[in-house]
């Protein structure tokens, strides 16, 4: 069932992800064939609560509120990653839960969740900029960094802002079928199902501190991506036994030669893709790929998605027409 739904507010709340859950499930489509949710916007800290954007919204609910909702969604909001939360808001959530409730949040929302002990054994998600600090703060949880959205049966979680519309759309998409979550997408002039995931936007480039021996050789492999390269070939270069070399390797950047060198050979292609006209072959044969097919295998492997589509993603269909 998902027929009452309530949005629950923390002080410093990010108007948008609101406003994803507003846009969803709070405005009455009954003339398309949709149907209606009993919807109310529930404040955790007073009836007046401050916007991370400088205006104030007041609510008549409470948190006894959540007490008869099928869904309890929490969005964003400032300073989520390291403040305290009221402990009956937690109380509350494990309540709708244990109770057979659904709870939802929107990009640091899932601290909320974390912090209620929610995300303990389960996969999850957050913004991609966020995701480190909750898988620290919560080490029980499964943080996934690279997905949209994240559902675990009684618990979803979703990634950075948009990422809210693709959870809300799934959960609607689940509870009524596609057609009525395709109403609502293109209501909204979104997409009702977006391929692939965080990944692509992710930018998060490789440690280099603590590279003492290694370094040197890092910044020759970045400047030779269009060269085939061997353990044997890295080793004479940084005047080290092959074994030596794979072991200070690893221990110094975390990762193998071989997945280090293609996670840099993936963002010179993001880097090209986004500021070039190349064509793939060209950039294929520029980052070490060789040919177009391994670029695009690489590519989904590593981003989920296709050259092609980042690029029009990143830079727009007119771009990519161009290229064409």
């Amino acid at each position: 069932m998902l027929k009452n739904v309530a949005a629950l507010l923390l002080d410093e709340v990010h108007p948008f992800e609101l406003g994803v859950l507003c846009e969803v499930f709070g405005l009455d489509r009954s003339e398309e064939g949709l149907p209606v949710h009993d919807f109310a916007v529930v404040s955790a800290e007073g009836p007046v609560l401050q916007t991370h954007a400088g205006f104030t919204i007041s609510t008549p609910y409470g948190l006894d509120r959540l007490e008869e909702a099928d869904l309890i969604a929490v969005p964003a909001g400032s300073h989520f990653m390291d403040r305290e939360y009221p402990q009956e808001v937690l109380d509350a959530l494990r309540r709708a839960v244990d109770r057979g409730a659904r709870v939802l949040s929107v990009c640091s929302g899932a601290y909320v969740l974390g912090a209620a002990g929610l995300l303990d054994g389960r996969r999850c998600t957050t913004h991609w900029r966020h995701s480190d600090e909750l898988a620290r703060r919560f080490p029980l949880a499964i943080v996934e960094p690279d997905v949209l959205y994240v559902d675990e049966g009684s618990v979803i979680t979703s990634a950075g802002t948009a990422a809210g519309i693709d959870a809300c759309l799934h959960l609607v998409r689940q509870a009524y079928g596609p057609a009525a979550a395709n109403t609502i997408a293109r209501r909204m002039v979104v997409p009702p199902h977006r391929d692939g995931g965080q990944a692509q936007y992710i930018q998060r480039p490789l440690p280099r501190d603590r590279c003492d021996t290694v370094g040197d050789t890092l910044a020759w492999m970045e400047r030779n991506l269009d060269r085939e390269m061997t353990v044997e070939q890295l080793a004479a270069q940084a005047h080290m036994s092959p074994r030596t070399f794979a072991r200070r390797f690893q221990q110094e950047t975390g990762t193998t030669p071989y997945r280090w060198l293609l996670r840099q050979r993936v963002l010179l292609a993001q880097h090209l893709l986004e500021t070039s006209d190349e064509t793939m072959d060209t950039i294929a044969g520029q980052t070490g790929f060789g040919n177009a097919a391994a670029l695009r295998h690489q590519f989904v492997r590593s981003l989920g998605t296709t050259p092609h589509a980042y690029r029009r993603t990143f830079r727009g269909p007119s771009a990519v027409n161009e290229v064409a």
